[in-house]
């Protein structure tokens, strides 16, 4: 079976920081693009990062960049996002999800989801 499994959601106060995980299992990681979107209380989904598992490019929505950071390890099959200076509105669902495409953009048929790990900001 092709999973998506994130993890690492949780409860933190404004200006600190966590850790995202999205472990793929049943395909390899190669060209293949690797995004995350989160989805906030009565808002549309939006893509917060991206990154191509082939030449590790990336792309970040202006909301996050300069938080966030996305990183890969196609050894382990496993994208990782970096969430620092969490602010309350970052509070989300956060979604991984994976497309064979060898580069970035939130506006693709994605093949595959993970289900979502929840982030939640105090002020």
């Amino acid at each position: 079976d092709v999973q998506l499994q994130a993890s690492g959601g949780g409860w933190v106060p404004a200006g600190g920081s966590l850790t995202l995980s999205c472990a793929a299992s049943g395909f390899t990681f190669d060209d293949y693009a690797i995004s995350w979107f989160r989805q906030a209380p009565g808002k549309e989904r939006e893509g917060v990062t991206c990154i191509s598992t082939s030449d590790g490019k990336t792309i970040y929505s202006n909301s996050v960049r300069g938080r966030f950071t996305i990183a890969s390890d196609n050894a382990k099959n496993t994208v990782y996002l970096q969430m620092n200076s969490l602010k309350p509105e970052d509070t989300a669902l956060y979604y991984c999800a994976a497309v064979p495409i060898g580069f970035c953009s939130w506006y693709f048929n994605y093949d595959y989801w993970g289900q979502g790990t929840l982030v939640t900001v105090s002020s």
